[in-house]
């Protein structure tokens, strides 16, 4: 096993210390005060290590002032065995969490949707996830018509940056029945589609990109934004007009827009 460096939490000799710092630029990316995404210590990241292993933002910090010793390197099969805890208490799930940590953690607790994190990162194919708040986006997903998010494409870059299927999650409590929630909506979509989503809309709650890259995910949320801002609108001037399927499986399949995907770095 690699050596570990206490004070990051992850082993040194590989490069997990460059996943790390990726995260913390995309975590201080999506936490900046102008884009308005996150306030206070809303919101939260993650990366994957390698196949036993991740990294998630601690409870309590901010996205904002993200810091290198701010996350906790979380153990997959622990995490992801918490689903199966039958009604924990409050004081039950923290330990579980805790328990679920791997070497280096300190005292750092982590987020209690840590295990969301990971089923984003095992189910959903990511590499990296930024888990937001955007308020244009739960202007939307607060309201009777919060399903128009995911109900269909309304311009072609919503294609090419969010897919071609983007996932409504209904409400769930914050924590493992979130997870749960996440989880179900995951393989419905990946038995429907074949593929995992990109984009996860949380009703209430948030918005939560899938990426191959810390970019890819800085590209889902910021044409998220972009989209919830122009239902918003349409919504008030009417009703959406969506493209048909046929147009929009047509958009998706183009050598040109595949090109554009690829030198976006957005992935799938």
């Amino acid at each position: 096993m690699d050596r570990l460096d206490v004070a990051k939490g992850v082993p040194v000799g590989t490069n997990y210390g460059g996943l790390l710092e990726e995260l913390v630029g995309l975590s201080r990316s999506l936490g900046d005060p102008g884009r308005d995404l996150v306030i206070l210590g809303e919101g939260n990241t993650s990366v994957r290590l390698d196949d036993e292993s991740f990294l998630v933002k601690a409870s309590g910090t901010s996205l904002a002032n993200a810091k290198k010793e701010g996350f906790v390197r979380m153990d997959f099969g622990r995490t992801l065995a918490l689903l199966d805890l039958e009604d924990p208490s409050d004081d039950e799930l923290g330990g579980a969490l805790m328990a679920a940590r791997g070497e280096g953690g300190g005292d750092l607790r982590p987020s209690i949707e840590a295990v969301m994190h990971a089923l984003c990162l095992t189910e959903g194919e990511a590499t990296f996830v930024g888990h937001t708040h955007p308020t244009s986006v739960n202007a939307v997903l607060c309201s009777d018509r919060a399903e128009m998010l995911s109900a269909g494409v309304i311009f072609p870059d919503q294609v090419v940056v969010l897919g071609r299927h983007l996932l409504h999650v209904p409400y769930a409590d914050v924590g493992l029945p979130l997870a749960r929630a996440l989880r179900d909506g995951l393989r419905e979509h990946g038995g429907r589609v074949g593929a995992p989503p990109k984009t996860v809309y949380l009703q209430n709650h948030g918005l939560v990109a899938l990426g191959p890259s810390a970019g890819g995910v800085e590209r889902v949320t910021a044409m998220a934004d972009k989209h919830a801002r122009i239902m918003a609108g349409v919504l008030a001037a009417g009703e959406p007009v969506f493209l048909t399927a046929e147009q929009a499986d047509g958009l998706d399949a183009r050598p040109d827009e595949e090109y554009r995907r690829r030198v976006l770095g957005g992935g799938r």
